[in-house]
């Protein structure tokens, strides 16, 4: 592969240091911006080529990382058009809410394109993607785009395009309610008489072993809520608490309010 990145922001450089450590040579990898700034840190990451002529790069590569802000998406899709119908690279975007189809229509054809979500712990090589592939991407790019996205955690692919919407509800948007959850802990930790040094690293680091043992473990989370949770004991006390609230409910109500508001999204941008 001969991968190229059209922005150079935090997730480029996410995914760059992940290609290089695992084993894609530098040499192999381009990386556009107009920011003279945002490919400098990019070089510092690795020695990959770098400039800000978009369709210069094109003419390199035979993978697009599209790496812009949705905003950006359709006119810099415009500007590249005219080489990628030259070129014939995979597109892959990490822009959410621009759907395939808008994205092939700005490019000027019909461009094998693989929309992915990913998530901001990509930018710790522990990150969560989704991705959707059009009918033109064939089966060594889907397997060339697992290779990128996989460098910088796990890569899943959906069956249809608008499960990214629910990706998006899930994974997208996760790491803020775990945050939020991790908040809550800190400041009740507080609460109780707990210095905020001691309160914050005992909620980060039982939080971190959770989800390993949630990730190594041959049983599903319920089971694991329930193996700690003895009868009669502190922990039941506060899950009962926790459902009697309604944390099921409200979590389910506050995802489905992500999903929704990722498919208005997508529908703002189209009429940009």
């Amino acid at each position: 592969m001969k991968i190229g990145f059209i922005g150079g922001g935090n997730m480029a450089s996410s995914i760059i240091g992940g290609l290089v450590a695992s084993g894609v040579s530098a040499s192999n990898i381009w990386a556009s911006d107009p920011n003279a700034d945002s490919l400098a840190k990019l070089r510092e990451v690795a020695a990959v080529h770098t400039g800000s002529d978009n369709n210069a790069l094109i003419s390199q590569v035979n993978v697009v990382i599209l790496a812009v802000k949705p905003q950006l998406m359709k006119v810099v899709a415009l500007d590249i058009a005219a080489a990628v119908q030259t070129h014939q690279p995979l597109i892959i975007t990490i822009a959410a809410g621009v759907a395939s189809a808008s994205l092939a229509t700005w490019l000027g054809g019909s461009p094998a394109i693989v929309r992915c979500m990913p998530n901001t712990p990509a930018l710790v090589r522990s990150g969560a993607t989704g991705l959707y592939a059009n009918d033109q991407v064939s089966a060594a790019q889907r397997r060339q785009a697992s290779t990128i996205l996989e460098a910088v955690g796990l890569a899943l692919w959906v069956d249809n395009e608008a499960q990214l919407d629910a990706v998006t509800a899930v994974s997208g948007s996760g790491p803020a309610y775990f945050f939020l959850v991790m908040e809550a802990m800190q400041a009740a930790g507080r609460d109780m008489g707990l210095s905020a040094e001691i309160a914050q690293q005992l909620t980060l680091q039982t939080a971190l072993g959770a989800a390993k043992m949630a990730v190594a473990s041959d049983v599903d989370v319920g089971e694991l809520r329930r193996r700690v949770t003895s009868p009669k004991g502190t922990t039941e006390r506060a899950i009962n608490i926790l459902e009697d609230g309604g944390l099921r409910q409200l979590f389910a109500h506050a995802l489905e309010g992500a999903r929704v508001r990722a498919e208005e999204l997508a529908i703002e941008l189209e009429g940009e």
